[in-house]
């Protein structure tokens, strides 16, 4: 799994796992334009379903300028993860810099009325040409 999601956090039994890959058709260096996508995957190894309720990113790009975005669900849901179940969404990020991060929180509602926060683990973004 460690292969497939290099980066994971588990918060109260609700593992984060985080997938990121650098999309080049999407991107234009000339342009000061890089872009990315991420894949989330949401799993439930508690003994009760939880819904994700808000999503709170903090975005950093390559100069240190932090960007915040917060809203309702992710992709237009509020999905409720059953006990021993997962939840997959795929996502994107443009930056004005070829490297930068992203890291959060999801706001969970238990079964029980309360809500908590699940970390999603600090990720990098770094263009291939970076790396050379």
């Amino acid at each position: 799994m460690k292969a497939l999601f290099p980066y994971s956090e588990t918060t109260q039994g609700v593992t984060v796992r985080v997938a990121v890959s650098y999309l080049a058709e999407q991107s234009e260096p000339e342009r000061g334009r890089w872009f990315w996508a991420y894949h989330i995957r949401i799993e439930n190894g508690g003994e009760a379903a939880v819904q994700l309720l808000t999503r709170h990113w903090i975005i950093i790009d390559g100069r240190g300028a932090r960007h915040t975005v917060e809203g309702e669900g992710v992709v237009g849901e509020q999905p409720m993860i059953a006990p021993g179940s997962s939840y997959d969404y795929v996502s994107g990020c443009p930056l004005s810099t070829p490297t930068g991060a992203m890291q959060g929180n999801y706001r969970m509602a238990a079964a029980d009325g309360t809500s908590f926060d699940v970390v999603i683990p600090r990720f990098m973004l770094i263009a291939p040409a970076v790396l050379q």
